[in-house]
Formats: C-alpha cells, sequence, structure tokens
C-alpha cells in the first residue's frame, strides 16, 4: 500500500493552527472495563487531579473493548476520538484507511507478555511447539510475540495450530486442557497463573516487542492539536503519579471495583505495577513519533505480511513519519519534549 492511499483519512484537510481550540466533548475508548490503570486514575482524580477541569471539556468514556485493535473499527465509525493502541493496532489501521494521527509512542515493557503451558507439559521450549496448539488473539501483541518466540527455533506460525482466542475464551480453553498453551499480555497471564497455581507454568525467554501509541481519530486532531497534545501529557504524568504512588493507585482501582479489595487480584496488580509489566507501565517515556517507534512497527508490520496475517506490504514507517502529520507532532514536542 502506498503513503498516499494510508494517509487516504486525512488528506485534503489541513491541521489548524488552533491555539486555545478545545473541544465541548471527547470520547475516549477504554479496553476493559476502565477500572484499572491510567483511565481509572484520571477518571477518579489521583493526586487531586481534575482531568476535565484541567482540560476545559467533558470527558465521555467509551469502555468494553477487549484489545486495541477492535477500537479501530470505532475510530473509523467516529465513535471514538482518543485511545490507546499497539503497533499491531496501528498497522491494521493503515490499510484498512482507519482515519488515525498518531500522537506519541512508547516501547511496551519487554515482559508484558507471558505464555502459558500446562505444568505436565513436555513442551519446554520455542521448539516443542511444532504441532501443538496455541491461543493468541490474532493481530494482537500476543500474535507478534508468538510469532518472534517461534522464530529462536527456526519455526513459523504456520508450524503451530493456531487458533484465535479472546483472554476470557483462552484461559477457559487452557483451564479445561483444551488447548496446548496459551500467549497473551497482563494482567490476564499473571491472574491465570495466581488461579491456576501448580497446575500451569511459564516459558522461558518469551518478550515482548512493540510499540504502543496514543492515536487520535484524524477530525478531532485535525481541529485540536494542541488540546490532545496537553491531555497526551497528562497521560505521562499519571503513569509517572502511579508509580510514585503504587498501593495507593491500586488501592483506588479496588475501590473502584477493579478487583476485590485487599484480596489476591489486587496483590497481583501491585506486583505488576512495581515490576512495570502493564501495558502502560512505560507510559513514562511516552515521546512524539520517532524513528525507533516507526522502525519497530515496520518490522513487525513486514513479519505480518510474510506469514499472512497481512494481506498486502504495508509501509507504516512512512505512515506514522509522515509530514502531514508535522502540525500535531510539533504541539507534542511542545508538551513532552523532542
Amino acid at each position: 500500500m502506498t503513503v498516499a492511499a494510508a494517509t487516504a483519512g486525512v488528506r485534503g484537510v489541513t491541521f489548524a493552527d488552533a491555539a486555545g481550540a478545545v473541544p465541548t466533548q471527547l470520547t475516549v475508548a477504554v479496553i476493559g472495563d476502565g477500572r484499572t490503570g491510567v483511565w481509572a486514575s484520571l477518571r477518579t482524580g489521583a493526586g487531586g487531579r481534575n482531568l476535565e477541569q484541567e482540560l476545559g471539556t467533558r470527558i465521555v468514556w467509551q469502555p468494553g473493548f477487549t484489545a486495541s485493535l477492535p477500537v479501530m473499527e470505532a475510530l473509523k465509525a467516529g465513535s471514538v476520538d482518543l485511545t490507546f493502541a499497539t503497533a499491531t493496532a496501528v498497522v491494521n489501521a493503515v490499510p484498512a484507511r482507519v482515519p488515525i494521527v498518531p500522537l506519541a509512542a512508547y516501547p511496551l515493557p519487554v515482559d508484558e507478555v507471558d505464555f502459558l503451558v500446562q505444568a505436565s507439559s513436555p513442551i519446554k521450549t520455542a521448539a516443542d511447539l511444532k504441532d501443538k496448539k496455541i491461543a493468541h488473539q490474532n493481530g494482537t501483541t500476543g500474535t507478534y510475540s508468538l510469532i518472534k518466540y517461534l522464530e529462536t527455533a527456526g519455526l513459523r506460525l504456520s508450524d503451530v495450530q493456531a487458533v484465535s482466542l479472546s483472554g476470557a475464551d483462552a484461559f477457559t480453553a487452557f483451564a479445561q486442557g483444551s488447548i496446548d498453551g496459551w500467549i497473551h499480555w497482563q494482567p490476564a497471564t499473571a491472574l491465570a497463573l495466581t488461579k491456576l497455581g501448580d497446575k500451569a507454568r511459564l516459558l522461558p525467554d518469551v518478550k515482548t516487542y512493540d510499540y504502543a501509541f496514543y492515536v487520535a481519530r484524524s477530525e478531532a486532531a485535525v481541529k485540536y492539536p494542541q488540546f490532545l497534545a496537553k491531555f497526551v501529557k497528562i497521560i505521562r504524568e499519571t503513569q509517572a503519579h502511579i508509580f510514585a504512588h503504587t498501593a495507593e493507585s491500586v488501592s483506588l482501582w479496588a475501590s473502584q471495583g477493579g478487583f476485590p479489595p485487599n484480596g489476591a487480584e489486587q496483590a497481583v496488580y501491585e506486583k505488576l505495577v512495581r515490576e512495570a509489566r502493564l501495558s502502560e507501565s512505560t507510559a513514562v517515556a511516552l515521546k512524539p513519533i520517532d524513528e525507533a517507534a516507526a522502525a519497530t512497527t515496520q518490522d513487525l508490520a513486514d513479519s505480518f505480511h510474510a506469514l499472512g496475517v497481512l494481506l498486502n506490504k504495508v509501509d507504516v514507517r512512512s505512515f506514522l513519519l509522515g509530514a502531514q502529520f508535522d502540525a500535531v507532532k510539533k504541539a507534542v514536542v511542545v508538551e513532552l519534549g523532542a
């Protein structure tokens, strides 16, 4: 796909010099129920912060998405304005002509993804996965980690029986023994290990390779680049607050119904925050889109294309670094630094 085709969602518009321009309302996509993580902390005024007052607008939270990939459809439909998105979602969004504008990015925690197998399983390494039935959520961070893990043993995705399941469905299938292994991200796998106890174990040397982004619907980015840049800065600052006040933050999430207070789940979340293993943990490194984010995402796109996960080759690097986003990038640089 050409860059011109990929940027069709923003073609023909000029990013406004809109100093101080603020929308009357902004809809934010929430993966999961929004009762944990950065969004939960912002919604409840963690650290004395009043998000709506600070931004001068009404924030509408739209929860219930299972991953960042489904959010792209909502962006395309115009029902959300801002979202967290993994590189895998961005790579799928570009050829689908989802009208997104990349705001900022950061590398996901290298140990965010886990690979679970049954405790009694003969599977010890990537080489043992040949012909085994492995659950992943197709086109996500889990898929890319699975691809890269298989490569360490000279295997391809076609060498295993890969089945696409959501985190909840994969846990059920794994607990019932109907799959040989399951690769997914936090907190799902850490919580699963807590529930399964000595019935499951982790494979070694499984890594997370891709980036995470915050992206906006193009119409919103065109009108409110400085407003969105300020929002991104608030996200980074809020994650820093979560690190600095881990126990307090996790207790706040429990009070919002994220999990039962003072139980095993709360302990898991607190451990994941302290170890910086949640997808938002490394948002303290949130910065304007740069060559590292673009090149890593291009590698992911090339891998997906080579294995048939993406039907066509996508020049996502040129998209992410495109001059059509310079006005937004300038605003983000002002807020986050280069």
